[in-house]
């Protein structure tokens, strides 16, 4: 996660303000209220008048202009709700109240157990990882504190010989606007010239991308720079497919680490100076990963809020994994392997969409220990449409959900490890992140606290709806306190994209459906600032109704019925969350998500 934690909602810091005071709906029933109220309630009746007299003290104008706002929108809900009613026959209400109680209301009770049970998992997961990671920023327990770390120096005697013989790989398909700038950035690398080879693997499978990056590659070659070129006849097992088929050359034999870069990502000259040295002074390291820092970032505002969440992914998950268990899931990128453990682990192995994490977790349970350096960089490149954020969560969580399903096992009877460590990767790694936070986060917030406006006698405790989230939002703002101002709407948009990632959850867990589909994330490179007009992928649709997002539409309907039910008939104040999270998913659903002038 890859994935924050973004099991949280708006309903957290608007119901402190209002003071609420437990989460279920009105006892009345909904055939009575709408057979028997009237148009000319009293006032007091209406929610939306509430929060008038709080500010009355401060505001008469205000006031009366919030008293006057609340109830027309109170009568006319009201009214839409009693000319519903009147149209349906007794029966129907009478009906309903009993499948309500006897059926709906068992069954939202169960749900609400269970949620409330992973959001105490959650946070109790969140608030470790968030002391570990604190307590090291707080302690400057720098890596360099924990592991040895001396830089190589050539002398007379040995020469370039004193550094070790790297390969550093470069997988790559259809990578048009960005291949320059990765294959640049690597080969500007300060590493001497004979002690490097530079693999350029390219899947492409347009002839034209083929011969553009195989020119620059002649380019560099021309220059002194010891960089192949490396083409498969087939696609299989896709990116982990063409790392393990670049590791099968014998040139490689001959290299004692391997670095790994996507085709969007630019490491700075200095990468490997900083990097290697850590695996040279310290044989039981298998990885050194680096942090990903993103040069699109302020694209758009769905480009920022995913900073947020792999801003904290970094900070706060792989810190805390590095500083406690020397365990956490390769990025596929951005890295530095040493090659002998990765064959102890198997190599790359094509049977989920997550290969970097498949590898790592076969390397952990053979003993070797893992390094996460905060402070080494990678600029990359961040996806600035909602439809390759979209393609990129899902093969990320389904691939990771997968995984667990096949590797469970393997952790349970893995021999070269501690049963804390058996215990970290099996419970907190996968279930609880990769797992829990993603069934918890849409089953809660955008199913079952919604329907327990509609149920009355489901209630849903304070320290559930309010405290937990909003001790999550607290967490993350704080390794984020850059972008505290939009995180109100990080959380709005997170819990969108849990619609999407339950569902490749699910389709990891039960191996269904693409549960192996690999969809390349498209990117831009430095496009969109040579001709901004231009910036929108080709493949992009123009037409209005190819954006429309039914899925996302069909929730919002949803809320904004629980979101108005509980304007007229509701005791809290969840209207107020609802309505802001009905509005996301309209947004959303309509195609407003990504850089502007996309159109998906």
């Amino acid at each position: 996660m890859r994935n924050a934690f973004p099991a949280v909602f708006y309903l957290a810091a608007t119901t402190a303000a209002c003071e609420v005071t437990s989460a279920a709906a009105s006892s009345l029933t909904l055939g009575p209220l709408l057979r028997q109220l009237t148009y000319s309630h009293p006032p007091s009746s209406s929610i939306l008048f509430r929060p008038s007299t709080a500010i009355s003290t401060t505001s008469a104008l205000a006031a009366k202009c919030a008293r006057v706002i609340g109830l027309s929108v109170s009568d006319n809900l009201e009214l839409f709700f009693q000319s519903a009613g009147a149209a349906l026959p007794e029966q129907v209400f009478a009906v309903w109240s009993l499948v309500r109680t006897k059926a709906l209301a068992p069954v939202l009770m169960v749900l609400v157990a269970a949620c409330l049970f992973m959001s105490v998992m959650l946070m109790v997961e969140v608030t470790s990882m968030a002391t570990v990671s604190l307590a090291v920023k707080l302690l400057r327990c720098r890596p360099e504190k924990r592991y040895k770390w001396e830089p190589i120096k050539a002398d007379e005697e040995s020469g370039s010989l004193a550094y070790p013989m790297v390969l550093v790989q470069i997988p790559m398909y259809n990578e048009k606007e960005v291949y320059k700038l990765s294959i640049g950035a690597v080969c500007a690398l300060t590493w001497p010239q004979d002690r490097i080879i530079i693999q350029v693997l390219d899947d492409s499978t347009d002839p034209a991308i083929k011969d553009l990056v195989a020119l620059e590659c002649k380019i560099w070659a021309s220059k002194g720079t010891n960089i192949t070129y490396e083409v498969r006849d087939n696609r299989k097992g896709y990116k982990a497919g063409a790392l393990k088929k670049g590791m099968e050359y014998t040139y490689v034999q001959q290299c004692e680490f391997v670095a790994i870069f996507d085709a969007d990502f630019r490491p700075g000259s200095d990468f490997l100076m900083r990097t290697i040295p850590y695996l040279v002074s310290n044989s039981h390291i298998a990885l050194v990963q680096a942090r990903w820092e993103f040069v699109n970032y302020s694209e758009c505002l769905m480009t920022r809020i995913q900073r947020i969440s792999l801003d904290y992914h970094f900070k706060v998950e792989q810190e805390a994994g590095s500083s406690t268990f020397a365990f956490f899931g390769f990025n596929g990128t951005a890295g530095v392997w040493r090659i002998p453990a990765i064959e102890e682990a198997g190599g790359w192995k094509d049977r989920t969409t997550v290969e970097d994490m498949d590898l790592a977790v076969r390397a952990g349970l053979k003993g070797w220990k893992f390094l996460y350096v905060g402070d080494i960089k990678v600029k990359s490149e961040l996806p600035c449409t909602f439809k390759a954020y979209r393609h990129q969560q899902h093969r990320w969580t389904c691939g990771a959900a997968n995984l667990f399903r096949k590797v469970a096992l393997e952790i349970l009877i893995a021999k070269n490890v501690s049963i804390w460590k058996k215990f970290h990767v099996l419970y907190s790694f996968f279930f609880v992140r990769k797992i829990i936070t993603h069934i918890v986060t849409f089953l809660f917030y955008s199913v079952v606290v919604p329907a327990s406006v509609l149920v009355p006698e489901v209630k849903i405790p304070l320290w559930g709806v309010m405290y937990i989230p909003t001790s999550i939002t607290v967490l993350n703002a704080l390794r984020n306190p850059r972008f505290i101002h939009i995180m109100p709407l990080w959380v709005l948009f997170e819990n969108v994209m849990s619609l999407h990632r339950i569902k490749a959850t699910l389709i990891g867990l039960l191996e269904t459906g693409n549960v192996n589909v690999w969809v390349v994330t498209e990117k831009l490179g430095e496009a969109p600032k040579a001709n901004p007009e231009n910036s929108r992928p080709e493949a992009t649709s123009t037409k209005f109704r190819d954006r429309i997002n039914f899925t996302e539409l069909g929730f919002a309907v949803y809320l904004l019925f629980c979101a108005s039910y509980n304007v007229v008939y509701g005791h809290n104040y969840y209207y107020i969350y609802l309505y802001l999270q009905a509005f996301a998913f309209i947004a959303i659903g309509f195609g407003f998500a990504g850089a502007s002038g996309s159109k998906s």
